[in-house]
């Protein structure tokens, strides 16, 4: 019977083989880990102006069905504008948006709304501005 010195007889990797195999993990790790969150906060900005453009499109339905604007967007769940208040993805909340009435005085109720976040979004324009 012979004895093979190769692999196959040692039954495992050398720590050079692992180093080299984590040196390569890590590098592609490093490129790909970056544009993974970069990718992460667009989707959630790009979620937010979408949930936005519904929830003011819902708000002006409301309006012009009802002649007033809903007193809390509770009410526009009720009068099923919508099936739930869509979530602040920044926040992962549904509570964290801003409600702001409308300037004419005579007209109370939630006029417009705005997202609770802190920060900025990529381009540089904070989240409560959108």
């Amino acid at each position: 019977m012979t004895h093979t010195r190769g692999r196959a007889a040692r039954g495992g990797f050398t720590l050079i083989e692992l180093l080299v195999v984590l040196a390569i993990i890590s590098l592609l790790l490093t490129i790909a880990l970056p544009r993974y969150f970069g990718s992460v906060e667009k989707s959630k900005e790009v979620a937010l102006k979408e949930n936005l453009r519904l929830l003011r499109g819902g708000i002006d339905k409301f309006y012009a069905d009802k002649g007033e604007y809903p007193p809390a967007l509770s009410e526009l769940v009720a009068q099923r504008y919508f099936r739930a208040v869509p979530v602040d993805p920044v926040t992962e909340s549904a509570g964290t948006w801003q409600l702001l009435t409308s300037p004419d005085g005579d007209k109370p109720g939630v006029a417009d709304i705005r997202s609770g976040a802190k920060g900025k979004t990529r381009d540089g324009t904070p989240y409560e501005q959108l």
